[in-house]
């Protein structure tokens, strides 16, 4: 949907106004307000018009601020990159953990700042039933800590062109958001943070896209519960994480093309058996990867 802020607080009330009779028209559709003002004037637009839960939320805001603009959204400040011609874009992660509903984005663009509501659809995700005894596999400090500084990488260069390719050929035995119930228990702030592609051991693991290799994790050295891993930098706080790999190609600082093979399916650290599990993260969050895949984001 797209919007026109200004500065003109004189057409506020018919704005509201506009916005009421628009709200409930076709999700799908974008949404245009102009406001004929000789004030600066700023187009926004956010894509896709009717997330659902687990998508990323691309906001593109146009107009001659003479600072990038921001963007907050759930009480967090998001950096925009510049995609040319006066653009700025920012990617905002939502989750199966998310509330759906009326979400509330709003735009800072020189002095120009105005709240846009979007509205979140819910979505079915599958569940898993799995009883355990004991306390499971568990991950060291080291582990943990590694992983979750590569997921909070914010690289103002972009890698990345157009729609993701597949990592591996597998077939895929778990999708995005599954949620689960332990011990007939359901957990509330689990679900499933990727995608899992099931081949036999050795089988070739690629780039899904342009990036560069920031995370280089090894079974031998504490990561008990990813197993061997590679983690590649895509650049503006855009990130994919591989584990369980039986062979890892690639070093950390290198720089990777989409397709590029990096390496090879395992079953090391905490696996049932031969998988790849590639996760997609978005400013830390795990996001659905079929719109990157499918459709990309500029």
């Amino acid at each position: 949907m797209s919007y026109l802020l200004s500065h003109a607080g004189s057409f506020r009330r018919f704005l509201w106004k506009f916005r009421l009779q628009l709200g409930i028209l076709l999700s799908s559709a974008a949404i245009v307000l102009w406001l004929s003002t000789p004030a600066q004037a700023v187009q926004v637009q956010i894509t896709p018009s009717s997330p659902q839960l687990g998508d990323t939320l691309s906001v593109i805001v146009q107009g001659e601020a003479a600072t990038a603009p921001t963007v907050t959204f759930q009480q967090k400040t998001y950096p925009t990159f510049a995609v040319g011609n006066n653009r700025y874009r920012a990617l905002l992660a939502t989750t199966p953990l998310d509330r759906p509903g009326r979400l509330t984005i709003q735009v800072k663009a020189g002095d120009a700042v105005q709240n846009l509501a979007v509205q979140l659809r819910n979505r079915s995700f599958p569940t898993q039933s799995i009883w355990v005894s004991g306390g499971g596999s568990d991950g060291t400090n080291a582990e943990f800590d590694r992983v979750d500084a590569f997921k909070a990488i914010v690289s103002p260069q972009k890698y990345w062109n157009g729609a993701f390719v597949r990592p591996n050929q597998g077939e895929i035995t778990s999708v995005y958001g599954v949620r689960r119930y332990y011990n007939g228990e359901f957990a509330q702030d689990y679900y499933h943070r990727g995608v899992d592609y099931a081949a036999p051991t050795g089988d070739p693991i690629v780039a899904p896209a342009a990036g560069r290799v920031a995370l280089v994790g090894r079974e031998s050295e504490g990561f008990r519960l990813h197993g061997n891993t590679i983690g590649i930098d895509h650049g503006q706080g855009v990130t994919s994480i591989f584990i369980h790999l039986s062979r890892i190609d690639v070093k950390e600082g290198d720089v990777v093309q989409a397709g590029q093979r990096i390496g090879a399916l395992g079953a090391t650290g905490s696996a049932t058996g031969p998988n790849l599990h590639w996760g997609l993260n978005v400013h830390g969050e795990s996001v659905d990867p079929v719109p990157w895949r499918y459709t990309g984001f500029e």
